[in-house]
Parts: C-alpha cells; sequence; structure tokens
C-alpha cells in the first residue's frame, strides 16, 4: 500500500516562501514520477508541477514558473516543492500524487495519477 503524506503547509505573507515535502512508502519510489497538485476553495483541483523518476524532466503550470521548483530525493523518498515569491493566488490545499507515467507531457493530467496524498494548506495573505 503507497502512503504519501506532506508537510510544510502553513501560513506566509505574499513574497514569502514555503517548502513542501511529501514522503513515500510502500512500492518502489525511484521508479515512480512525482506531482503536485493543488485546490482552492470552490475551484477544481489543478496540475502545479510535475518530475521524473529520476528528476531529469520537470514540468510546471505557467502560473508558477519562474517561482516554485519541484525536486526529488529518491534516496529519502521525498519529493519537494519551494515556492518562492509566493502570491495571495497560491492559496489552497497542496497534495502529491504519484504517476506510472515517466512521460512529461502526460504529468499535467490527473487522471494519469493513482496515488494521493491528504493534502497541506497553504495560505498567502497579502
Amino acid at each position: 500500500q503507497v502512503q504519501l503524506i506532506e508537510s510544510g503547509g502553513g501560513l506566509a505573507q505574499a513574497g514569502g516562501s514555503l517548502k513542501l515535502s511529501c514522503a513515500a512508502s510502500g512500492r518502489t519510489f525511484s521508479t515512480y514520477s512525482m506531482g503536485w497538485f493543488r485546490q482552492a476553495p470552490g475551484k477544481e483541483r489543478e496540475f502545479v508541477a510535475a518530475i521524473n523518476w529520476n528528476g531529469g524532466s520537470t514540468v510546471y503550470v505557467d502560473s508558477v514558473k519562474g517561482r516554485f521548483t519541484i525536486s526529488r530525493d529518491n534516496a529519502k523518498k521525498t519529493v519537494y516543492l519551494q515556492m518562492n515569491n509566493l502570491k495571495p493566488e497560491d492559496t489552497a490545499v497542496y497534495s502529491c500524487a504519484q504517476s506510472r507515467f515517466s512521460l512529461t507531457i502526460y504529468l499535467r493530467d490527473i487522471s494519469k495519477y493513482d496515488y494521493w496524498g491528504q493534502g497541506t494548506q497553504v495560505t498567502v495573505s497579502s
């Protein structure tokens, strides 16, 4: 059974930074791609960023490019999301997810992920 546990959320001011972590257990972490999604109140869950199995390929939604960085440490079975220059519109519950797909063209698609964490709240004040 795969478990994904997020941490690192909280309250930040606009322009500030937070770093999210997602610790995985279960199947071999290093062979799966990982993604971060977010869901704001009253909105659909949206793709934020994804990274392939070895960290060689990453993909981001346009609204976070240049501000967020996804990375992974396969030895620690953890994926990270460094969020800089936060904006109030980044406020959401952030969830990590695991995918069997390795090509980044698939990793924006929520249906390509088969395991999800519970999420961590990120709130950015103006």
